[in-house]
C-alpha cells in the first residue's frame, strides 16, 4: 500500500509539474498578448510552508506537504518562515526602542503614584496617634488626669482606625489591571482632599494645642476622634465615587472589530473614556472569538484576482475606441460573475469542513473508547502499574492526530493549537472523565480569546484614539478607537433613552360575565 501511495504521489507531482511547464510555455508564447497569464500562473503555484521550530507539528513533513497540496493551503495561508522570524529592520529597531521608552515612562508614572498614595496613607493613619501621644511626651506633668470617658475614647479611636485600615485595604490596595494614559480624576481629587484635610487638622493642632500647651487632655483626645470620624466619611465618599457611581447603566456601546466586523454590545455607567476603554478590552478578551488573520487571506486574494481582471488601456486614435470599450465591457461582465465563484468556493469549503469534522469525531470517539478499555485493563493490574493520564493521552493521541491536523488546517486554526497544548487538554479530559464531545468543543468552533495560549494573542500595548479628552465622561455619539498591531476596535457610544411608563387600571369587575345555558338541547 505504501508503494502505491508513493506511486500515486509521484504521479500527482509529475502531473502538477507538467501542468506548470505547459503554463510556463503558454506564458512565454502569449506574453505580448496579455500579462494576465503571468499572474494566473503565480497564483496556482504550490508552496511548501516550513513551520517555525517554536510550534510543534501535529504530523511529519510528508503528511504536511501532502495536505498542503490537497487543501490548497499554500495559496490561502500566510506563514512565518524561519527567515522572517529572525530578520529585523531599522523600523523594527525604532519601534522596539520607542516601546522601551514608553514602558519606562509608564513604570515611573505608576510607581510615583503608588509612592504618593502610600506616603499619604501612612500620614493619615499616624496623625490621630500623634495627636494623642504628643501631649503625653511634651508636657505630661501639666496635663489634667484622663477620666473614664477619656479612656473610653481610646478604645473608640483604636477600633475606628482598624475599620478604616480594613476599608482602605479593600478599596485601594488592589493589583492594577492596566496602565491608563491619564490619571484617574476622582482618585486624584480624593487624594488632594485628604491632603488638605489632614493639613488643616495639623495646622489647627499646632496653633491651638502645641503652642498653648493645652492641659485639657480629654479635649485633645476628642479632637483626634473627630479626625478619625471625618476620615471614615471621606472613605464612604470614595466608595460612592469610585464604585457605586458607575454601577447604574447609562450608555450602550457597540464594539466592532475592524478586520472581520465581529461586534458586541455592552452597557456602561458613568465612566471616563479611558476607563470605558479598559472595560471594553476586558470584555473583548472574554466575548470575542480569537482573531485569526488566516481567514482573511482568502477574501484578499479573491479581491486581488478580480481587480486584476479589469484592465485599462491607452488607445491612440478614434478607430480603436470601440474595441477598447468592448474589452472593458467584457472585463466588467467577468467581474460581475464573481459571485458564482464565491458561491462555489464557499460551498466546496463547507463540504470539506464537514468531511474533516466527521472524520475527526469518529477518530476521537474511537480513541476515547480505547481509553475506557485501557482503564478497565489497568484496574486489574497492581496499583504501582497504573497508567498516568499524560501517558494515556500520549498513547491514544497518534490515532486522532492526523484527523485533527487535517481539520485544524482546513478551518485555519492550526496556529493556535500546538501538539503540547492538545496533549495537555487531552490529559485534562482524561483526568476529569470527560466525553469526546467535551474534548472536541475547543476545536470544532473558535472560542474566546482567553481560551488560547497567551503568547499567541495577547497584545502588550493598546493605543486609545479619541477626539475628546480621555479623562472626560462618556457622552452620546462619542466614537473612540482601540488600536493594536493587527487590528482595531471601533467603539460607538449611545445613551440609553429615557423610558416613561404609564399605568392603566383595569377594574376587576369588568372581567366578570354570566354564562346562561339553554334548557333545550339539540339531542
Amino acid at each position: 500500500m505504501s508503494a502505491a501511495m508513493d506511486t500515486e504521489s509521484t504521479y500527482s507531482g509529475y502531473s502538477h509539474y507538467s501542468g506548470h511547464s505547459k503554463k510556463a510555455h503558454r506564458q512565454g508564447r502569449d506574453r505580448h498578448k496579455s500579462p494576465r497569464s503571468k499572474d494566473g500562473s503565480r497564483s496556482e503555484k504550490s508552496v511548501t510552508i516550513q513551520t517555525p521550530p517554536a510550534e510543534p507539528l501535529l504530523g511529519n513533513d510528508a503528511s504536511r506537504a501532502e495536505e498542503g497540496q490537497d487543501d490548497n493551503w499554500g495559496e490561502t495561508t500566510t506563514a512565518i518562515t524561519g527567515t522572517s522570524e529572525h530578520s529585523i529592520s531599522q523600523e523594527d529597531i525604532a519601534r522596539i526602542s520607542k516601546d522601551l521608552e514608553d514602558s519606562v515612562g509608564l513604570d515611573c508614572k505608576r510607581y510615583l503614584g503608588l509612592t504618593v498614595a502610600a506616603v499619604l496613607g501612612l500620614l493619615v493613619f499616624l496623625t490621630p496617634i500623634a495627636f494623642i501621644l504628643l501631649p503625653q511626651i511634651l508636657w505630661r506633668d501639666a496635663l489634667e488626669p484622663c477620666g473614664t470617658v477619656c479612656e473610653g475614647l481610646f478604645i473608640s479611636v483604636a477600633f475606628k482606625l482598624l475599620i478604616l485600615l480594613i476599608g482602605t485595604w479593600a478599596l485601594f490596595f488592589r493589583q492594577p489591571k492596566a496602565d491608563l494614559p491619564r490619571v484617574f480624576v476622582f482618585r486624584a481629587l480624593l487624594l488632594v482632599l485628604i491632603f488638605l484635610f489632614v493639613f488643616s487638622y495639623w495646622l489647627f493642632y499646632g496653633v491651638r494645642i502645641l503652642d498653648s500647651k493645652d492641659t485639657n487632655y480629654q479635649g485633645v483626645v476628642q479632637y483626634a476622634v473627630s479626625l478619625v470620624d471625618a476620615l471614615l466619611f471621606i472613605h464612604y465618599l470614595a466608595i460612592v465615587l469610585l464604585e457605586l457611581r458607575q454601577l447604574q447603566p447609562m450608555f450602550t456601546v457597540k464594539v466592532v472589530r475592524s478586520t472581520d466586523g465581529e461586534s458586541r454590545y455592552y452597557s456602561l455607567g458613568h465612566l471616563s473614556i479611558q476607563r470605558a476603554a479598559l472595560v471594553v478590552l476586558e470584555n473583548y478578551y472574554r466575548d470575542f472569538t480569537v482573531y485569526n488573520p488566516a481567514l482573511l487571506t482568502a477574501s484578499k486574494s479573491r479581491a486581488a484576482k478580480h481587480m486584476a481582471g479589469l484592465k485599462v488601456y491607452n488607445v491612440d486614435g478614434n478607430n480603436a475606441s470601440g474595441q477598447s470599450r468592448a474589452m472593458i465591457a467584457a472585463a466588467a461582465r467577468r467581474r460581475d460573475s464573481s459571485h458564482n465563484e464565491l458561491y462555489y468556493e464557499e460551498a466546496d469549503h463547507e463540504r470539506r469542513v464537514k468531511k474533516r469534522r466527521a472524520r475527526l469525531v469518529v477518530a476521537v470517539e474511537e480513541a476515547f473508547t480505547h481509553i475506557k478499555r485501557l482503564q478497565a485493563e489497568e484496574q486489574q493490574k497492581a496499583p504501582g502499574e497504573m497508567m498516568d493520564p499524560r501517558e494515556a493521552a500520549q498513547a491514544i493521541f497518534p490515532s486522532m492526530a492526523r484527523a485533527l491536523q487535517k481539520y485544524l488546517r482546513t478551518t485555519r486554526q492550526q496556529q493556535y493549537h500546538s501538539m503540547e497544548s492538545i496533549l495537555q487538554h487531552l490529559s485534562f479530559c482524561i483526568t476529569n472523565n470527560m466525553t469526546p464531545k467535551a474534548f472536541l468543543e475547543r476545536y470544532l468552533s473558535p472560542g474566546p480569546t482567553l481560551q488560547y495560549d497567551r503568547d499567541r494573542w495577547f497584545s502588550k500595548q493598546w493605543t486609545l484614539i479619541s477626539e475628546e479628552a480621555v479623562t472626560s465622561g462618556l457622552q452620546d455619539g462619542i466614537v473612540f478607537v482601540l488600536k493594536c498591531l493587527d487590528f482595531s476596535l471601533v467603539v460607538n457610544v449611545k445613551k440609553i433613552p429615557f423610558i416613561k411608563l404609564s399605568e392603566e387600571f383595569i377594574d376587576p369587575k369588568s372581567h366578570k360575565f354570566v354564562l346562561r345555558l339553554q334548557s333545550e338541547t339539540s339531542v
